[in-house]
């Protein structure tokens, strides 16, 4: 099954990615904490990354790869090779353009995206050196989608999947050659996100060289399929981005919150993100050349299959670490970030953001799912019209929680949104006849959450008995999570077999599927 070989390639490389993005998670835990260093820090990084998420890898991915995937199904390579040249050139133009003005104006640009630290000077004079010195990321992961839609296209995922390891390798180097304050390791983190960005750009320029595909840059010219890919670009953007436009809307008004807010809430995304990254992505990722090439052919029924496992793997994986993010949080964050700089008292704020993250994360997959069948489809207007609801629903929860319930609200809003967008998703593909769930998928997803809520009840259960463990000493606690994520999963594993949702004959069909040749 080819979706299952390029769902295990991009899943497996992008859990090496979150396994090392956590190690430097902890260090930077250990070495900022959760106060104004790193509440500065984290505005520096996310601004860029928010642009990132939306117009480089949202926004050009669902409009370049369906153009790019036609090109390469009807007119053969080199049409599509040279439609990859041209936007790689007025996609440069673009960039260099907006990175310098960000850079000049970046005072500005910070005072409306966290207005909160303007009435700090030390903070906010923090944030803007940061923002500086992380913005040029954006400039050279922007290209890294470009080249990595080309791979993708070419059904070469493996690469693209394997740069964001680049990115954490760079920043763990830059913990460690950082001084010993934390303002030092803010700087030493900063330099070091620009340097991730080039690292990766010169790492998929290899790879496109070796498929052939050495992309030059022609003079900027406008033509007919680069105009359509700009104008499918924006509602793209808004529409495969609401997610990360709430999480963007969560850090503005955090801001104004008391010291600490803004890193509970990136602590716990972090967190949030694993499942969301590693299958979330993945899914999207693979799904998405995949149904272009059935709809331009005409295979408009095995796309809607593919669609539909999709759905059941994503939830298979998902719900267990959705269920175990809501029973045992505070256990989790203890385990993973309490020592150094980060203390008790974070624990407690990072476990309530992560608890309200955690009852969103089967809607965050499922959107990853849902969103590429409409943009195989060239459809980019209806997920723009879908998520600016879905905005407007997380900013009026946002203000109604913020104040009773502070950070919590605002990560609780962003789940409840989620969950109106992808059921919005659902129903406007069902009512247009472009997707419905198959029996097998009736079936299945009513023992998928059976198995799951079993399984967090026994997590929650374990715990409770281990908790002196928790207490313990480092390696103790360490020790106690793994023993009580491996007890949950072979329990997960037991009862989804035992309820039908998979079969020990199915997962070795599946794996026999995923071998090479």
């Amino acid at each position: 099954m080819a979706l299952l070989r390029s769902v295990a390639t991009v899943g497996g490389l992008t859990l090496v990615s979150r396994v090392l993005g956590f190690c430097r998670d902890l260090m930077i835990a250990a070495a900022l904490g959760a106060g104004m260093v790193s509440d500065a820090f984290f505005v520096a990084l996310q601004l860029p990354n928010m642009f990132r998420r939306l117009f480089a890898e949202g926004a050009f991915n669902a409009a370049f790869v369906p153009i790019f995937a036609d090109r390469m199904t009807r007119d053969g390579k080199a049409a599509a090779f040279d439609f990859a040249q041209r936007a790689l050139a007025v996609l440069l133009v673009v960039l260099v353009a907006f990175v310098g003005i960000c850079q000049v104006f970046a005072p500005a640009v910070l005072a409306l995206l966290a207005p909160g630290f303007v009435g700090d000077a030390v903070k906010f004079q923090l944030a803007v050196d940061f923002l500086r010195l992380t913005f040029p990321y954006l400039l050279f992961i922007s290209l890294v989608s470009l080249l990595g839609g080309v791979l993708n296209g070419l059904d070469r995922f493996a690469a693209p999947a394997a740069a964001p390891i680049g990115f954490n390798l760079c920043l763990l180097a830059a913990l460690l050659f950082a001084g010993g304050t934390e303002t030092g390791a803010g700087y030493a983190l900063s330099w070091g996100t620009g340097i991730a960005g080039m690292a990766q750009f010169l790492w998929l320029c290899w790879f496109c060289r070796r498929a052939g595909m050495t992309l030059r840059l022609p003079r900027p010219r406008l033509t007919p399929e680069v105009r359509l890919m700009l104008r499918r670009m924006l509602p793209a953007a808004i529409g495969a981005g609401a997610v990360q436009i709430n999480l963007f809307v969560n850090l503005l008004l955090s801001s104004l919150l008391p010291a600490g807010a803004i890193s509970y809430l990136f602590y716990a995304n972090r967190l949030m993100e694993l499942p969301l990254g590693v299958i979330g992505v993945a899914l999207g990722t693979a799904l998405l050349p995949l149904l272009a090439r059935e709809f331009a052919a005409g295979r408009s029924e095995q796309g809607i299959t593919a669609q539909n496992r999709a759905i059941e793997l994503g939830l298979l994986l998902t719900l267990p670490a959705a269920v175990a993010m809501i029973a045992v949080p505070v256990p989790i964050i203890t385990a993973l970030f309490e020592r150094g700089a980060f203390g008790a008292d974070d624990t407690l704020g990072t476990a309530s953001a992560l608890l309200a993250y955690g009852l969103g994360v089967p809607a965050f997959v499922l959107i990853k799912v849902l969103v590429p069948g409409f943009h195989a489809r060239g459809d980019t207007v209806t997920p723009l019209r879908v998520s600016l609801a879905a905005v407007a629903i997380n900013l009026v929860l946002n203000l109604a929680l913020i104040r009773p319930l502070g950070h919590v609200g605002l990560a609780a809003a962003t789940s409840m949104a989620a969950w109106a967008q992808a059921l919005l998703f659902g129903w406007l593909l069902h009512r247009r006849g472009h997707w419905r769930a198959d029996d097998r998928l009736l079936r299945i997803l009513p023992r998928q959450l059976l198995a799951a809520v079993a399984m967090g009840g026994f997590a929650f259960v374990v715990a409770h008995l281990m908790a002196p463990w928790f207490t313990g000493g480092e390696f103790l606690r360490l020790a106690a999570l793994v023993l009580l994520v491996g007890s949950g999963a072979l329990v997960y594993a037991l009862l989804s077999i035992v309820l039908g949702v998979t079969s020990l004959r199915e997962i070795g069909k599946h794996l026999r599927r995923t071998r090479p040749g």
